[in-house]
């Protein structure tokens, strides 16, 4: 099979667009599947490509107007040229949203089959940035995905919404985790230590530091009595939050094995933010034996069992966050039960295993578009 995967983000970005893209690029080449890999291009003097297991095409980019992290694709004839040229049996589009758009039309032009996969919650950042805005966002993403044949998403909560708001032909298609990188074998003593002196509870999130998600909630952790909360990610609110969460060790970006070695060293990890689609961190926790607490709300319901691997609060609510570290401060033998719940719940949903089921998704729409030119 010859796909094109056409994505918003890619290494060396860091988030969740950029991961699964790299991630199914790698297993569609380890399949021995065609991929052509189709970007925005990366900063200037920025890091170099080097993670790509196939062809990859950069398309130029600026960066986003008040997050330079995030670059936004400029129109380019680059996306039609990568798909006509690589004679492609289907595209892939990885959160499509400007990047993505052109691709789609470009598949459509040329009778290209596209998979379309939703990861991010746009009405829920219109909301958060803008304080309005989300029926926008709504039309814009059911006019981008109603386009594809079909639309994959990550969780039951981001199929109801898809189908709740009019978008035609979804399914549900999870995320892998790295079951061999995070694992509770990475528990690293002498990094607890150097986070808490005085032996306290670790507390840590992992991610984005931007306002959408909302890590400001940590606030009543740092208050608590023996627990030490650690931040590692980087983002617009990184100053921010230096302020609203006093005594917090802030470690930056973190990856690859020494990221797998942060997870493993929590005692809890705490994700705040309430507009995850899936919410990637909480499971590479739950693969580090970590229990969890997090927001009821979006990927997190699919991924937390409450009260066997982890607790689920109401969005938004700090003390209810802070409640939930408290209890689980309190008792050493409930975290490690739901660590050890938590490593065993996710050892199926390797990126071998989900890659796979993508593979069939890909074979469905090929079947279905065979049958429709041959009737």
């Amino acid at each position: 099979m010859r796909v094109v995967i056409v994505t918003e983000s890619f290494p060396p970005d860091v988030n969740g667009v950029a991961h699964c893209a790299l991630q199914t690029a790698r297993h569609l080449v380890d399949r021995g599947h065609d991929c052509v890999v189709v970007a925005p291009a990366t900063a200037p003097g920025g890091e170099p490509d080097t993670s790509a297991p196939c062809p990859l095409v950069r398309v130029p980019s600026l960066p986003l107007p008040g997050y330079p992290q995030v670059r936004v694709a400029l129109p380019s004839r680059r996306v039609a040229a990568a798909i006509a040229e690589h004679r492609a049996d289907l595209v892939h589009l990885a959160s499509p949203f400007v990047l993505g758009v052109r691709g789609m039309a470009a598949a459509t032009r040329l009778g290209v089959p596209a998979v379309a996969v939703y990861q991010t919650d746009l009405a829920g950042y219109a909301r958060t940035y803008m304080g309005t805005g989300e029926a926008a966002a709504w039309r814009r993403i059911r006019s981008v995905h109603a386009a594809a044949d079909l639309t994959l998403a990550p969780s039951s909560a981001a199929l109801g919404d898809l189908r709740a708001h009019g978008v035609p032909r979804a399914a549900l298609w999870p995320r892998g985790v790295d079951t061999a990188r995070f694992r509770p074998g990475r528990r690293d003593e002498s990094l607890r230590r150097e986070l808490a002196p005085d032996g306290e509870l670790i507390v840590g999130y992992v991610g984005r530091l931007a306002p959408e998600k909302q890590v400001e909630l940590l606030s009543g952790v740092c208050g608590l009595d023996g627990v030490r909360v650690v931040v590692v990610g980087d983002g617009p609110s990184r100053s921010g939050l230096e302020r609203a969460l006093p005594g917090a060790a802030f470690l930056g970006r973190r990856t690859g094995d020494e990221l797998a070695r942060v997870f493993a060293s929590l005692d809890v990890f705490a994700h705040t933010g309430p507009f995850e689609t899936f919410c990637q961190t909480v499971q590479e926790a739950m693969a580090s034996g970590v229990p969890v607490v997090a927001p009821a709300a979006g990927g997190p319901l699919d991924l937390v069992t409450h009260g066997h691997t982890g607790v689920l609060v109401p969005p938004g609510d700090a003390a209810a966050v802070r409640d939930a570290v408290w209890s689980l401060a309190a008792d050493p033998a409930l975290r490690a039960a739901y660590g050890a719940a938590g490593r065993a719940a996710v050892e199926g949903r390797t990126w071998a295993a989900v890659g796979d089921r993508l593979i069939g998704h890909y074979s469905d729409v090929l079947a279905s578009r065979k049958a429709v030119l041959a009737a």
